[in-house]
């Protein structure tokens, strides 16, 4: 997803209120009062806005992310129950709700102040600040890879050992021992002197009063408990018997059905509709037309441009209506623009380098290329890619009395209120949302265009509406991860060491650090020119991570190339002063018996990509046959400083991999007349089952800051792909996707 840089998030915060400058008077105090009333069923205790405990001493974790498919509830819950003592058996997760009170503060310390020793003393002005900060943000976002190493790391932990220490004091006061002699294991507290223990919920009336310490003493790694080990998934048995609820499982008393079609050209609106055979077939409702929007949120301004739903008593009369509209759309500047044209405007603009903005400058790059006995040059290019989540897009919702109420699934849930409150023309409270595990999201569910158009269209039939996007919708109307194209030039001494690296690509996105290498080479020009296209981009997996990494990647394996070296090799001579990512690609190597021969046919390539905190080196085996490309084998490696979920780390290097194949070897958005020419999976496909390789993980725990794990194993995919195809053909692939034809 989209990240804040420490500039903008204060920025931000300053701009909303003056937050960050108030100091004492927003310390944030106790806020059971406020937030309970949202969180507190029949026989639970509010303790802190992300725990409470019931009388049957079973402790939840208040999660202020959304669940779609990565397992961070449940090791988010882990790490407050670790710090809390608790008893596993005894632990569960619930979302917490789209409410101002519930913004996810601990992100902004994440942010701004990653490692930073807070004296105790000034930490709940600290606190206060962020929480003023992130409701005025709507901050509720899951993505980035931030969910454990912000909010585990910063919120629940946190929770989780101040609860401990509430509940320790309350035992103490009841039991009128010295604190010191108090215990908690396994969600009991005991006293051993005296033979006295009770269940943490004895306790939770009068730990309720207190107010939660902002700086409570955290275990160090040997003493954890829960963390680093495996536990079963909390969110996986309903998704297993069916029970568990998406957001298309909803159903309301008297619901209608919707489903809808935007102007292809993005910015083009409808000069003629007849809606006559749509009007015909039974169980067409209404034809409702939405005008172009202007939206904005924290990720940026938007404009949907027009678009025309049908509305039915089910959805697939509101389809059949919606194919049987004669929609004539308007021709705009755009119509011209083509794949071509935006890939031979990229070529332009690198070209001329006007206003190129830097990201590294160091050394003398010409000097070191006017030096060099070897100069390389290569430009590579991705295409414009879809999500294409499992789930695609819907929102149910009610409008009645000037007040909306909103079933959806999404990335952002605060957000999602205040743009769909906005859009109404409502004030915030009286948008209701009640968000719904995905099936999946990648950063699409971060852009509430859905959910608006399902808010606007229930207000106009004055019934609950269920709006259900097509695939063809789906693939057509993303916001895509964008084309881009990078220019390379390296120098090479006579001995084959890399003593230049230059580097221009069109259009900069988050997050900063995507384009620069850790490799140690002296002169160093790593810049970018803007050459922006009308198609809408937003966050995909790994954000800028995943081209940057195609890029930088490939370049530096042709510079072992050239310089005649083993690129694994090559690598490494150039990480010596890095210990942490040289670390990762030895690893890498060795579990993929980097130096055992292939036969004919048959290829290795290595990729090394840091980003999100983490570490991940990936090694791909590949078969050519006749022309015929298989990928066999993957091999990833990844350094999150602390696996807190070894298994979710796992799984989520697995994702990342499988991601990032699809769009290596089938993934491409093309252009033509201003519109996307795909629409489905016959046109836009997966990697399927058969195709998928061997895929082994393994994890290293250095000891570093916590980093993520749901972001990080697509970056490395594409140029250990792309390395191992010309290990074993010689031919060498700049241009992405690959095909599985390479004859």
């Amino acid at each position: 997803m989209g990240k804040w840089s420490r500039r903008a998030f204060i920025g931000a915060g300053v701009v909303a209120g003056g937050g960050l400058l108030i100091g004492v008077a927003i310390r944030p105090g106790n806020r059971s009062e406020e937030l309970s009333k949202h969180v507190i069923n029949d026989g639970e205790t509010f303790l802190h806005t992300w725990v409470k405990l019931d009388s049957d001493n079973l402790v939840t974790a208040i999660v202020p992310h959304s669940e779609m498919g990565q397992g961070a509830g449940t090791a988010l819950a882990q790490m407050l129950a670790d710090e809390l003592d608790a008893d596993w058996n005894l632990v569960r997760f619930e979302e917490a709700p789209a409410v101002s009170g519930f913004a996810n503060y601990s992100m902004g310390q994440a942010i701004l102040m990653p490692d930073a020793e807070v004296p105790s003393f000034v930490m709940p002005s600290v606190d206060g600040a962020l929480i003023k900060t992130a409701q005025m943000l709507d901050l509720q976002i899951t993505g980035g890879s931030l969910s454990i190493r912000s909010t585990g790391t910063y919120g629940m932990r946190v929770a989780g050992a101040a609860v401990k220490q509430m509940l320790r004091e309350a035992a103490a006061q009841t039991w009128n021992v010295p604190l010191d002699e108090i215990v908690a294991r396994n969600s009991v507290m005991a006293h051993e002197a005296s033979g006295r223990s009770a269940p943490y919920s004895a306790f939770a009336e009068l730990a309720a009063q207190m107010v939660p310490p902002s700086s409570p003493k955290l275990k160090s790694v040997d003493q954890y408990n829960i963390m680093g080990r495996h536990v079963d998934r909390h969110d996986l048995p309903a998704k297993v018997d069916g029970s568990a609820v998406f957001a298309a499982d909803v159903r309301l008393p008297n619901m209608l059905y919707a489903t809808i079609k935007r102007s292809p050209t993005f910015t083009g609106s409808i000069e003629k509709l007849d809606e006559t055979g749509a009007r015909s077939i039974k169980g067409v409702v209404d034809v409702i037309r939405l005008a172009s929007e202007e939206v904005s949120s924290m990720f940026g301004n938007f404009t949907f441009s027009e678009s025309v739903a049908v509305v039915a008593e089910g959805y697939w009369p509101a389809k059949q209506g919606l194919d049987a509209l004669k929609i004539q759309w308007s021709t705009t500047d755009n119509n011209a623009v083509s794949s071509a044209t935006i890939f031979e405007q990229f070529a332009r603009d690198i070209g001329a380098s006007v206003d190129r903005g830097s990201d590294v400058q160091q050394g003398n790059v010409p000097q070191a290329l006017a030096n060099a006995a070897t100069v390389i040059e290569a430009d590579y290019q991705v295409p414009f890619l879809a999500h294409t989540c499992m789930e695609p897009l819907n929102a149910t919702a009610v409008v009645k009395n000037g007040r909306c109420e909103l079933w959806v699934g999404c990335q952002n849930p605060l957000g999602f209120r205040k743009s769909v409150a906005d859009a109404l023309g409502f004030d915030v409270d009286n948008v209701i949302l009640h968000n719904c595990l995905m099936g999946g999201g990648f950063g699409r569910k971060s852009r509430p265009d859905y959910a608006i158009q399902a808010a606007q269209i229930a207000a106009q039939v004055g019934r609950p509406v269920q709006l259900l996007w097509t695939r063809e919708e789906d693939v057509q109307q993303d916001f895509y991860r964008p084309a881009i194209m990078s220019r390379f030039r390296a120098g090479l001494d006579a001995e084959g060491n890399i003593i230049a690296w230059e580097n221009t690509y069109v259009d900069k996105h988050d997050p900063f650090e995507a384009s620069l290498i850790p490799y140690a080479i002296a002169a160093q020009d790593i810049g970018h020119v803007s050459s922006p296209t009308h198609i809408p981009f937003g966050a995909w997996r790994s954000v800028a991570h995943s081209h940057q990494g195609f890029f930088t990647e490939s370049f530096i394996d042709e510079a072992a190339a050239a310089a005649g070296q083993d690129p694994y090799q090559y690598r490494a001579a150039l990480l010596q002063h890095r210990p942490r990512e040289l670390a990762v690609l030895k690893a890498a190597a060795e579990k993929a018996q980097w130096h055992k021969p292939l036969p004919a046919g048959r290829g290795r390539g290595i990729s090394l990509h840091s980003s999100f905190g983490s570490v991940v080196a990936e090694v791909v085996e590949v078969t050519v046959l006749d022309g015929e490309l298989s990928v066999d084998r993957v091999v990833a490696v990844i350094d999150a400083g602390f696996a807190v979920s070894p298994d979710g780390v796992a799984a989520q290097l697995e994702s990342g991999v499988i991601y990032g194949l699809t769009a290596a070897l089938y993934g491409e958005i093309s252009i033509s007349n201003g519109a996307v020419e795909q629409s489905n999976f016959h046109d836009y496909p997966s990697l399927r089952m058969p195709e998928s390789p061997n895929i082994e993980t393994h994890i290293i725990n250095s000891g570093a800051t916590i980093g993520g794990a749901g972001e990080p194993g697509t970056p490395p995919i594409a140029a250990a792909l792309t390395n191992a195809i010309f290990n074993a053909t010689g031919k060498r692939i700049r241009k992405l996707p690959v095909g599985t034809n390479l004859s």
